[in-house]
């Protein structure tokens, strides 16, 4: 078998999105499956879009969801060592390519035409943009391994593309096809939108005359509001992903199953387990619907697996009190179950830092809950302050006075919390202290008589 070469071909134009993740995770895992490699290149030729920041982007992302490259390629310097005006000469030079001086708007407009056949195939210039020459009358196909279906299209509906602008910047259509013969990738994996320029690519690849790389493009992922998925009206951007306190390995869990499914129907996936696993006929033909269900049950899982150690390091910068290593250790357990992204740990865990705001909503029966909250003063005015004692104490009041313990220990966990979906009472009261649960206590206890 030969050797597989696959390719991430980002331009470094902003933030990774979620569909940059999952190309750059298929390609990996369809060459580490087969002991292959994978080609990190960057396509920077766009030089009105080109974001200086973003090569060191593209490499701290890959490098955060593990996706090292094997071999890296920067477009922008191997224009300036002139492979790609070399390239575009040779088709010139064998009647693939001609020049063209179409008038444009402003210079870097120069060379492109609104119609199929350019004015300018056969008039033998020397110079100017370079474009290809389409020929006419033939049929032009591939089989697309991701769809696992030939497609094709007639010559005479192929729209003579630029190849090489005026100012001497390649375009996609000629670059990239030019990296992928010199670069001996043997598979190409790329989104859908890019489906329209197939037939262009293979023009140029079959008029190089090397062998063609296998082309596969992947499904849209779809928006839950409807249509694709939108960088305007939808949450995209890995980066942004991660700064709400998302895992990289569940993003990158959840990327993974857009689009591609297992045969035992498996959804936990490490990336070395989805490299082991991984099989190109587990591509799937329909769209795939972005699920924020999903990725928070996902993410949700992971933090899971996090011991409480590495929990607290984690969401650390999401703490917005100066608060000690002891503390956090004290209240990651309690809060652990109930987190689904890091972000949410002020909310969860605002009730250990100050009193809350009481709601006399969250009380059934305030008469009675001023009865359940003085039996509880009493008993923990004088308990040692263990888990053990304390709910001992407690059931013992309640059973003596007939109550029912949910309706007490409801009553007790709006005074302390402030709410009624919280982390576990006691372990609660335990962090906060004896002093501080009493004066809380009696804080509600005074509420509550204030609304007679």
């Amino acid at each position: 078998m030969a050797l597989i070469r696959t390719r991430f071909a980002p331009s470094p134009t902003g933030q990774m999105h979620i569909g940059n993740l999952r190309t750059a995770v298929y390609a990996y895992a369809l060459a580490k499956h087969n002991s292959g490699q994978f080609i990190l290149r960057i396509e920077d030729t766009d030089q009105k879009r080109y974001d200086p920041q973003g090569i060191a982007d593209i490499k701290n992302n890959l490098t955060t969801f593990g996706l090292n490259w094997d071999e890296l390629y920067i477009q922008s310097e191997r224009k300036k060592a002139g492979i790609y005006q070399q390239t575009a000469e040779k088709l010139v030079s064998d009647g693939h390519a001609f020049y063209c001086r179409c008038p444009a708007k402003n210079v870097k407009q120069a060379g492109y035409s609104t119609i199929l056949r350019d004015p300018c195939r056969d008039r033998g210039l020397t110079s100017g943009a370079v474009k290809l020459r389409v020929p006419d009358n033939q049929q032009i196909s591939y089989h697309d391994f991701v769809l696992d279906k030939v497609v094709s299209w007639d010559t005479n509906t192929v729209y003579e593309a630029t190849l090489l602008k005026s100012d001497g910047f390649p375009t996609y259509h000629l670059a990239a096809m030019t990296d992928d013969l010199l670069m001996q990738i043997s598979h190409i994996l790329r989104g859908h939108d890019w489906m329209p320029s197939t037939p262009i690519h293979l023009l140029v690849l079959d008029y190089l005359g090397n062998r063609r790389p296998e082309i596969g493009h992947l499904t849209d992922i779809l928006s839950s509001k409807g249509g694709k998925l939108s960088k305007r009206r939808d949450s995209v951007f890995c980066e942004a992903f991660l700064e709400l306190g998302y895992l990289p390995e569940a993003l990158l869990n959840f990327v993974i199953l857009l689009g591609w499914a297992p045969k035992d129907n498996q959804e936990l996936f490490t990336l070395e387990e989805f490299v082991r696993k991984f099989d190109p006929s587990g591509f799937q033909k329909a769209n795939p619907l972005f699920s924020d269900t999903k990725l928070n049950w996902l993410n949700g899982y992971y933090i899971r697996q996090k011991t409480d150690t590495q929990l607290i390091q984690l969401v650390k910068p999401f703490v917005k009190q100066d608060v000690t290593d002891t503390k956090l250790a004290q209240i990651t357990p309690l809060i652990k179950d109930r987190l689904v992204k890091l972000s949410d740990f002020p909310s969860l865990t605002g009730l250990f830092f100050s009193p809350p705001d009481l709601d006399k909503n969250l009380f059934d029966q305030p008469d009675l809950a001023i009865e359940h909250l003085t039996l509880a003063t009493e008993h923990l005015s004088s308990s040692p302050w263990t888990k053990e004692a304390i709910e001992t104490g407690l059931m013992a009041g309640i059973k003596s006075h007939g109550w029912k313990v949910g309706d007490f220990f409801m009553s007790l966990r709006v005074a302390v919390c402030g709410s009624r979906a919280t982390p576990p009472l006691t372990e609660t009261m335990l962090v906060l202290g004896q002093s501080e649960s009493l004066t809380r206590i009696r804080n509600a206890i005074n509420f509550l008589g204030q609304l007679g």
